[in-house]
C-alpha cells in the first residue's frame, strides 16, 4: 500500500481497515521485496499505525517490536 518516498498521512493512517493493515502484515512477514527501502517503508507505517490505530494494529504488533540486541 505504502511504496517508499510515500508520506505517511493522517488520511493514509485512517484509509486502513481489518483487510488492509492483514496485508501489509502479510508483505512484512513475508519479506519478499524488491528493494530493502520498500520493506522499511511498510514497517515504518505499520509502526504508525501501531502508535495511531493500536486498536488495528494490535494482532501485527510483534512485527514491530525489536529485540534489544548487544553489540558487543
Amino acid at each position: 500500500m505504502a511504496e517508499s518516498g510515500v508520506p505517511i498521512t493522517p488520511e493514509l493512517l485512517a484509509s486502513f481497515d481489518e483487510a488492509s493493515i492483514a496485508e501489509l502484515a502479510r508483505r512484512l512477514e513475508d519479506d519478499d521485496y524488491l528493494t530493502p527501502f520498500a520493506g522499511l517503508a511498510d514497517w515504518h507505517l505499520l509502526r504508525a499505525l501501531a502508535i495511531h490505530r493500536p486498536d488495528l494494529a494490535r494482532p501485527y504488533v510483534h512485527l514491530v517490536d525489536q529485540e534489544p540486541f548487544d553489540e558487543d
